[in-house]
């Protein structure tokens, strides 16, 4: 099933974030590499601290996307898929997803044209991104809930039968 994991843990290429697909695109090309030579590969363009490439790599890993070996005291990373592959994927989800499957449809879409009847995707399911904290909006730990005293004589209000306490 698209965009979730397979059996082997292996992810959509859609559910890579933004960084996670850059540090892909660094690495298609280096075939192997260790954190600073991703880092070192990103810096013109998308310049980030070695802990950052280092924390998405490890990601990366934990969603079956890179493998990766131990080679002295470094982690050695590579693809574990190509990016044809993962192009393929991708273009295969937004085919499914947007075009009911039809490749026409998505042809149709690119030359500015509109889909025609049989080629209109189905309703378009329900997406419910995940929720992020606001910056702004400060994460509340405790809150302070005033507990009235309890009371040590029984009192019948004016309007109770006393008999009922």
């Amino acid at each position: 099933m698209p965009g979730a994991p397979n059996a082997a843990g292996r992810h959509s290429i859609l559910d890579l974030s933004p960084l996670e697909l850059d540090c892909m695109n660094a690495l298609w090309p280096l075939g192997e590499a260790t954190v600073r030579d991703v880092q070192q590969a990103l810096q013109p363009t998308t310049p980030r601290a070695y802990t950052t490439i280092m924390t998405i790599l490890d990601r990366l890993a934990q969603k079956g996307i890179v493998l990766r070996r131990k080679s002295g005291r470094a982690w050695v990373y590579r693809a574990n898929l190509t990016a044809d592959e993962a192009r393929s994927h991708a273009l295969a989800q937004l085919v499914d997803g947007f075009f009911g499957g039809s490749t026409e449809g998505l042809a149709q879409h690119l030359a500015g044209q509109p889909l025609t009847a049989n080629l209109r995707p189905a309703a378009p399911r329900a997406v419910n991104p995940p929720r992020r904290r606001s910056a702004q909006a400060p994460i509340q730990m405790e809150q302070q809930v005033q507990v009235p005293a309890p009371q040590t004589e029984k009192t019948a209000a004016p309007d109770l039968d006393a008999s009922l306490l």
